[in-house]
Formats: C-alpha cells, structure tokens, sequence
C-alpha cells in the first residue's frame, strides 16, 4: 500500500495494488499518475453517473475461496447504452475485472501467452471462434468511451480514452478480447495482439458480498452526479418524464414521442417522431406488481410486429432487488421472459442446448419496433428492427436476438391470464384480458357465426313448407338463433 499527496489539492490517495497506475482523487477527481516514485497530475476525470449498481467502492467478497475488495470503477458509454467495469484487488495480490451491466455481472482475470486472435475489424457477431481451447461465440463487438472513473487502476484512462471490445460467450464461459491499446496503423500482424480476458457469468450472492450499498441509498443517490441532478423534463415538448436515472440510458417520451439520451448530465433530443396517438395497451407505463416477493414497476413498453405483420407487445419491469424482468403479450396469451447469463450451447444448427434440455428451433423472423414509449437500458427507436431465431423446448422458448453489434439470448415461460391480474390488480385492463380469455372469445365469435350459417341453409326450406303450420317454423328459427344470441354480439366477450 503506497499512499501520496494529491497534486491538485493535497489530500490523501491510497493505493493498495502496486499493479496500479493512476488514482482518481475523491475529493477533486484530478487523475493521478504513479510513476516510479513520483506522481503527477494526469487532470480530471469526469465523475461518476450514481446508478443503480449495487456496488461501491469499499465492497468485499469472495470467489474461489479468495477474499477481494473493489478499489477502483471506470464508466464505459457506447452506443446503445452504458456499463460499469469494477476493478477487483485479491487478498493475494492478483487483480480482476467485474462487468456490470444491467444487473448482469462477468468475472474476468487476464491472461496471457495466447496468439491467432482475430483482428478486430474481422470478427462478426454471432460466429464462433477458436479461442483458448474452446469454440466462443462472438457475442458483442463495440466501442466505448470512458466517461467516468473512481479510485484507482491499472493503466492510464482520461477524457477521449476509447474502449475497443469484443466478447464471447460459451454457456457460462465468458470471454473478452481487448483492442484498445492496438495500433490501427500497424501491420495485420499485429492487430490480433489484443489482451485477452477469462471469466464466467456470476451473481452478487455467487460472490458473497459485504458492504454493498441498500435499496434507501440506491434511490437516494441514483442518476446524481456529486452537486448535480439530471432534468426529469423532455428537452422537446416539457413534459415530465419519469425514468430510472442513471440506469436507463434511453428514454421514449409517451407524449411526443422524442427519444432521449438520459446518460449524460442533461437529457438529449436524438430523434423527434411525428406525434401520435396513445396505444391503448392491456398493461401502461408505470403500473407496479409484486412478483416472487419482489416489488416490480413498468418502466418502457414497446410494440413490436415481424415479417407476417403479426403484433405484441413487449413490457420492461424493473425491482431495485431482483433487476430486469420482461413480461410478453401475444394474441395466444402471456409470457414471462428473463435474459439469459448463462447462454445456450448453439452452433446455427436446428437444436440448441441450455444445461441438460434441447430445445428444436421453431423459426427466424425480424422484429421491428413499431411503437415506443417509457425507459430501456438499451438504445430502442421506432422502425428499428432485428433478427430473431426461436427454439421451444416442451412450453418453453429460447429466443436469440442477433444485430451486428450484438447477439442477446433470453428464456421465456407462459403465465396465464389470471396471474397477470393477481400481480397487478386493479391496475389492469380488465377489457384488455389475454391469454385464455381472448382464446374463449374467439372460439365463440366463430361458434356464433357457425350457428347463424345454419339458420341461413335451413331458412329457405323452412319458409317453403310456411303453411298453417307457422309456429312450426317460428319454433324451429328461435331453436337456432337465440343460442347464438346468448353468445353476444360477434366480436365480443360474453362479459362485454
């Protein structure tokens, strides 16, 4: 441990990894540099956006039967969205990386003696890839800026610093090879010498951490920066807009429709639709549910259609406990719908395999976005669009969202109709119903128009034997048309 004066105000800057070569002062955030033992002013890092990150600097835990401490934080943003990169000091003096990105957290350590890496500019997102004695799929490329950096790191970052990434998955292998110190002026041989990080998908309780920060200071500090809180009104029509700060970088107005980058200090016009109508959804933005013990809200819906104009919608819920859920509704009812950390096992085959199930691929279609409104903790736009392969395992699917950036997998179950009403309550559409309500009223739209055909194919014979016999056929006419009246008006719920 070497601590050292700040050269911008004097205060006192700890370094406990010798591995480490610069420090961010929490006082006046001048970078300091350590060199040899000398230490200069690298000048200032910009400071943290709070979010909704659990983690602090301070925090402890364990993996591998190894105690750890957080001693360091940089902020990456890029262009759908933002992520927290936490430096991890072992007990033994060895050093991690702790991805942290929309409540799904990655533990790399780096590696070294490893060649044939492919060149950034080469590798395509959803193919696999030799590497390391395993066949990885490319899950993400991107290029990130650091927009923020706490406590101290191993190498230099400041104000333009870009991260140049790639990631690859392998169930719940992780892998990172990064680019950012290659020379892109250099020769093709050298632009494979990236540095290569190994890790797996783990969970807060996985890691047995202390010190983390509780709910009541999550929602105290989140989207401020020290002095300073973001603007809850769209910059384009005034209104006000409620979103997680700090946590979701993309917000959709509901009223004019203007998309807006919430990631910065001030939030940001990037596109202003056509006004439009309110859709008129089962669920709306803001309704709150209790779901396995854990107190959800909506926080972004968004209207999605695919290449046979087929239309659901798609509701985000966020808990400060438990993180990201999506709930799904369709024209055959209700799903619940988690991303996956831990990815399946799929080579662009017809199987794909998650732990010991294989689910039998269904059909590829794209997806595009047709309505929006609410916070997403990803860049979402009307009119965009993806592609989208689906598998199905008994009654659940497997879906793989593939753009050129990036490639997301998530799990999906049904929950009935009336579970959705147990979970929201009065909150709920009650003429909005799905699920197995819809299915019964289209069964009875179509048994009513079956039973008014048969009136109509008998009506002629009846009215050609009309004679004295008149209630007859008045007898035989209501026989068929009042079980069909009882049904309701084509079109509507027996409830209706």
């Amino acid at each position: 441990m070497q601590t050292v004066s700040c050269p911008g105000c004097g205060a006192a800057v700890v370094f406990r990894s010798h591995a480490s070569v610069m420090a961010v002062c929490e006082y006046c955030k001048t970078t300091v540099l350590k060199d040899a033992d000398t230490v200069k002013d690298f000048g200032k890092m910009s400071a943290v956006l709070e979010d909704y990150s659990p983690l602090q600097l301070g925090s402890s835990g364990v993996f591998g039967g190894r105690a750890f401490d957080v001693i360091g934080r940089i902020q990456l943003r890029y262009s759908a969205g933002m992520w927290n990169e936490w430096y991890l000091l072992f007990e033994d003096g060895t050093a991690a990386w702790l991805g942290d990105s929309s409540g799904q957290f990655t533990l790399t350590t780096e590696k070294t003696g490893n060649s044939n890496l492919p060149a950034f500019a080469d590798i395509v997102v959803a193919q696999t890839y030799e590497i390391a004695g395993l066949p990885y799929l490319a899950a993400e490329v991107r290029i990130a800026d650091c927009i923020g950096g706490q406590g101290e790191l191993p190498f230099k970052v400041g104000p333009g610093w870009q991260a140049r990434l790639a990631d690859f998955r392998h169930g719940s292998q992780f892998l990172t090879l990064d680019y950012s110190d290659v020379d892109q002026a250099s020769d093709n041989s050298k632009q494979n010498q990236a540095a290569l990080y190994i890790g797996k998908a783990v969970t807060l309780g996985e890691l047995k951490f202390q010190l983390l920060r509780d709910e009541d200071a999550i929602k105290a500090s989140a989207g401020k920066f020290r002095g300073k809180i973001t603007s809850l009104n769209c910059p384009a029509c005034g209104s006000n807009m409620d979103y997680l700060p700090g946590l979701t970088a993309n917000v959709i107005c509901s009223r004019c429709h203007s998309q807006l980058d919430t990631s910065g200090t001030v939030a940001q016009v990037l596109a202003s639709a056509d006004r439009m109508s309110k859709l008129n959804t089962t669920l709306e933005l803001g309704a709150k549910a209790t779901i396995s013990a854990n107190n959800y809200q909506i926080i972004g819906l968004m209207k999605r259609k695919d290449d046979e104009n087929t239309v659901w919608t798609e509701y985000l819920l966020y808990s400060t406990r438990a993180g990201f859920l999506w709930l799904i509704e369709t024209n055959e009812g209700w799903a619940r719908a988690q991303v996956l950390a831990d990815w399946p096992l799929w080579y662009h085959g017809e199987n794909a395999t998650l732990g010991d199930k294989s689910y039998k691929k269904l059909y590829d279609y794209r997806a595009k976005v047709i309505f929006a409104a609410g916070a997403f903790n990803w860049r979402v736009a009307v009119g965009g669009s993806i592609n989208v392969t689906e598998f199905e395992s008994g009654r659940n699917k497997l879906a793989a969202e593939i753009s050129a950036d990036e490639i997301t997998w998530s799990l999906s179950t049904p929950v009935a109709a009336d579970q959705i009403r147990a979970w929201f309550g009065d909150t709920i559409k009650a003429d909005k119903a799905a699920g197995a309500d819809s299915d019964e009223a289209a069964i009875a739209s179509l048994s009513r128009k079956f039973i008014f055909a048969i009136l109509a194919i008998n009506l002629i014979p009846l009215l050609a034997s009309f004679d004295a016999n008149w209630w007859v056929v008045g007898l035989a006419v209501a026989a068929i048309y009042y079980p069909a009246k009882l049904m309701g008006p084509a079109g509507k719920g027996e409830d209706e």
